[in-house]
C-alpha cells in the first residue's frame, strides 16, 4: 500500500508539473512538495484504517477460535469422563452376565438332574406298584379260591405253589407265606383240616393281604410325597430360571446401548481432537499473520511519518525569501513561454545556444517517442510524461524519469507480492470451500438416509404393534371359546356318562325282572296246565323296553365317544393355534424391541451427525466470508495482472528509451 501511494505520488506531482508550467521552478517545487505531503497523509490514513479493519477481523477471528477450543476441551473433558465411567459400566455388566450365565447354567444342570432322578424314581415306583398290585390280586384270587373250596393245609400251600408258577405276583405271596409260617414257634401242634379251613392258611393270607395293601399304599404314598416335592422344586427352579434369564437379557440389552454409545462417543472424540488440533494451527498461523503484518504496518507508519516530516521540512526551507530571492537574482531565469514553441509552450532556459538547442531537440525527439509509445500502449501516464518532458527544464526531466522509473519499479514488486499473496489465499480458502461443502453434503446426505431409515421403523414399529395387538385379540377370543366350547362338552360328556349310568341300571333291574318272570312261567309250565298264556312282558321283542333302552345306551355312548373325540381334537387344535400364536407374538415382540434399540440407536446418530453439520455448515461459512473479503482486493480488477505487467513493463522500456535520449544528447552538447 506505501509504494502504490508512492507511485500516485510521483504521478500527481508530474502533473502539477505540467499544469503550472507557468510558474518559476521554486514555486513548481513548493507545490509539489505540499501535493504529496497531502497525499502521504491520506495514505497513512488509508494504511491505518485498513490495519484497524484487518486487527478488528483477527481479533473477531481469535476469540471465535478461543471459543471454539474452549469448547472442544470442554467436550474433551466430557467425553473422556463419560467413556471412563462407560466402560467400567459395561465392564460391570459383562462380569454380573458371566455370574448370571454361570448360575443359569447350574440350575438348568440341576434341573436335570432332578428331572432325571424323578424318572429313576417313577420307573422304580411303578415297577413296586406293579408288583404289589399284582400281589394284592393274587393274594385275593387265592383267598377268593380257598374260601370256595374245602382244602386243608397241604392242599392249600401246593395250591399256592402252583398259582405261584402260573400267577403273576404270586411269588412274592408265596415267599411272604412260608416267611409268617417259618416264624411260627417250633413244636406247634399241627391244626386240622377243618381248622385250616373255617381260619389256618385263610386268615394268613388275608393278613398278608393287609400286609401287601398297606405297603402297596405306602409306595403310593411316598411317590405321591416324591412328585410334589419335585414339582414344587421344579416350579422353584423354573421361577428362578425365569427370573435370571429375565435379569440377563435386561442387563444384555443395557450392555449392547452402554457399546453403541461407547463406540458413538469414542468416534466423537477423535473427531473432536482433530476438530481441537485444527483450530489451534489456525489460531497460531492467524496471529504469526497479524504480528508480521503489524510490524509491516508499524514500520510502514514510521516511514510515512518520518517522510512527511522531511517534506514539512523542505517546504519550510524552500519557502524562505532568502531562497526564493537568492534563486532570482543568480539563476536569472527567462520567461520564453508568452511565445508558443512548438504548439505546446514549453520554457526554455537561457544557456548557450547550443546547449540549449541540443537538449531542446533532445526533449523533442524523447516527447515524441513517449507519445507514440502511449499511443500504441493507451499509456496515460505515458503521453502525461511526454507533456512533462517538453514542458520542463532538461534537469528536471530527467531527474523525474529517474524517480518514475524507480516508483514504477516497486510498483511491480508490490503489485507481484499482493498477486503472491492473492493467489495463495484464493487457493486455501478455494480447497477450504470444496473440502467443507463436501462434507456438508455428505453429512446432508446422511441425515436424510437416517430420517428415511428412522421414518421405515417407525412404520415397521407400528405395524408391530398393531400385529401383536391383532394376535392378542384373536388369543384372548380363542381361550374365551375354548373355555366355552370346553364347558359344554364336559357337561355333555357329565350327561352322557350319567345317563349311561342310570340306562345300565335300568337294564339290570329290567333284565332280572324278565329273567325271573321267564324262570317262574317255566316251573309253573311244569306243575300245572295254565288256564292262560304266561305274560312274559315285552322284554322278548327287538321293539320292547329293553331294545330301546339299549339303543337309548348306544346313543349316550356314541354321544360320549364323539363329544370327547371333538373335545380332543378341539383342544388340540387350540393349543397348537395357542402355541403358534404365542411363538409369532414372541418373535414380534423380539423384533420389536430389536428394533426400538436400533431406532434409538440410529436417532442417536443422527443428532451426532447434525450436530457435524451444523458444524461443517459454520466452517462454510466463515470460509465463503473470507472468499467476500478477498473478492475485493484479489479478484475484482478490470485489467488481468498479466495485462499490468506487461503494460508496466512497456512503460518502463519506454521511459528507459526516452532517459537514453536526454542522457546521450545532453551529455553530447555539455561535451
Amino acid at each position: 500500500m506505501a509504494r502504490l501511494g508512492a507511485v500516485a505520488t510521483a504521478a500527481a506531482c508530474l502533473l502539477a508539473f505540467v499544469q503550472s508550467a507557468s510558474n518559476t521552478p521554486v514555486h513548481q517545487v513548493i507545490q509539489m512538495l505540499t501535493e504529496m505531503k497531502s497525499k502521504g497523509k491520506i495514505a497513512m490514513e488509508a494504511e491505518k484504517k485498513t490495519m484497524a479493519t484487518y486487527t478488528e477481523w483477527v481479533d473477531d477471528r481469535i476469540t471465535e477460535l478461543g471459543f471454539e477450543i474452549k469448547t472442544a476441551n470442554s467436550d474433551i473433558e466430557e467425553l473422556s469422563a463419560f467413556l471412563e465411567k462407560t466402560q467400567a459400566t459395561i465392564d460391570d455388566l459383562a462380569s454380573k452376565l458371566g455370574k448370571l450365565d454361570t448360575d443359569i447354567a447350574q440350575l438348568e444342570s440341576d434341573k436335570n438332574a432332578a428331572t432325571k432322578q424323578r424318572e429313576t424314581e417313577n420307573d422304580e415306583f411303578v415297577k413296586a406298584q406293579e408288583d404289589y398290585s399284582e400281589s394284592v390280586d393274587a393274594l385275593a384270587a387265592a383267598i377268593q379260591v380257598l374260601k370256595a373250596q374245602g382244602y386243608d393245609r397241604p392242599q392249600a400251600e401246593m395250591m399256592l405253589q402252583k398259582m405261584a408258577v402260573k400267577t403273576r405276583g404270586m411269588r412274592r405271596v408265596l415267599a411272604a407265606f412260608l416267611e409268617e409260617k417259618n416264624q411260627k414257634q417250633p413244636g406247634a401242634p399241627e391244626v386240622s383240616a377243618y381248622e385250616s379251613q373255617t381260619g389256618g392258611v385263610i386268615e394268613l393270607l388275608e393278613k398278608l393281604l393287609v400286609k401287601f395293601k398297606d405297603e402297596l399304599k405306602g409306595v403310593e404314598e411316598a411317590e405321591t410325597n416324591s412328585a410334589h416335592a419335585y414339582d414344587l422344586e421344579m416350579l422353584h427352579m423354573d421361577n428362578t430360571i425365569k427370573a435370571l434369564s429375565a435379569d440377563r437379557d435386561e442387563k444384555a440389552v443395557r450392555k449392547g446401548e452402554l457399546a453403541g454409545k461407547f463406540a458413538q462417543a469414542k468416534g466423537q472424540l477423535t473427531t473432536t481432537k482433530a476438530d481441537l488440533a485444527e483450530d489451534k494451527k489456525m489460531l497460531s498461523d492467524t496471529q504469526a499473520i497479524f504480528e508480521m503484518k503489524k510490524k509491516t504496518f508499524e514500520t510502514n507508519q514510521e516511514v510515512r511519518a518520518a517522510e512527511l516530516e522531511a517534506i514539512a521540512k523542505a517546504i519550510e526551507i524552500i519557502s524562505a525569501p532568502d531562497v526564493a530571492a537568492s534563486y532570482e537574482s543568480h539563476v536569472k531565469l527567462v520567461q520564453v513561454g508568452k511565445q508558443p514553441v512548438a504548439a505546446h509552450g514549453v520554457l526554455l532556459l537561457q544557456e548557450g545556444s547550443e546547449t540549449a538547442v541540443a537538449r531542446t531537440a533532445a526533449r523533442h525527439e524523447a516527447a515524441k517517442l513517449l507519445r507514440e509509445r502511449a499511443a500504441t500502449l493507451s499509456s496515460k501516464l505515458l503521453a502525461t510524461v511526454a507533456e512533462g518532458v517538453e514542458a520542463n527544464p532538461f534537469a528536471k526531466v530527467i531527474t523525474m524519469i529517474e524517480e518514475l522509473l524507480v516508483k514504477l519499479k516497486e510498483e511491480a514488486a508490490a503489485e507481484a507480492d499482493h498477486k503472491k499473496w492473492c493467489d495463495g489465499e484464493l487457493k486455501a480458502n478455494k480447497l477450504k470451500r470444496k473440502e467443507h461443502t463436501t462434507a456438508v453434503d455428505k453429512l446432508s446426505a446422511e441425515v436424510e438416509l437416517l430420517g428415511s431409515q428412522i421414518q421405515t421403523m417407525a412404520e415397521e414399529l407400528a405395524k408391530l404393534a398393531k400385529e401383536q395387538a391383532a394376535l392378542a385379540e384373536a388369543m384372548a377370543e380363542a381361550t374365551a371359546d375354548r373355555q366355552k366350547e370346553k364347558a359344554t362338552n364336559e357337561a355333555t360328556i357329565k350327561d352322557a356318562v350319567a345317563a349311561q349310568e342310570a340306562l345300565k341300571k335300568a337294564l339290570e333291574i329290567l333284565r332280572e325282572f324278565y329273567s325271573s318272570v321267564a324262570e317262574a312261567s317255566l316251573v309253573q309250565t311244569k306243575r300245572q296246565v295254565p288256564e292262560m298264556a304266561a305274560y312274559k312282558g315285552m322284554g322278548g321283542s327287538s321293539k320292547g323296553v329293553i331294545g330301546m333302552l339299549e339303543v337309548i345306551e348306544s346313543d349316550f355312548s356314541r354321544l360320549e365317544t364323539d363329544t370327547r373325540a371333538s373335545e380332543d381334537q378341539a383342544a388340540s387344535e387350540y393349543k397348537t393355534f395357542m402355541a403358534d400364536s404365542q411363538a409369532a407374538k414372541d418373535t414380534k415382540h423380539k423384533r420389536e424391541v430389536q428394533l426400538k434399540l436400533d431406532k434409538d440407536q440410529t436417532e442417536f446418530e443422527q443428532e451426532q451427525v447434525k450436530k457435524d453439520l451444523v458444524s461443517a455448515l459454520r466452517k462454510l461459512d466463515a470460509a465463503n466470508k473470507y472468499y467476500d473479503e478477498l473478492k475485493p482486493a484479489c479478484l475484482e480488477v478490470h485489467v488481468s495482472y498479466e495485462e499490468r505487467v506487461a503494460r508496466r513493463q512497456e512503460e518502463i522500456a519506454a521511459l528507459r528509451q526516452a532517459y537514453e535520449i536526454l542522457d546521450k544528447k545532453g551529455k553530447g552538447a555539455e561535451a
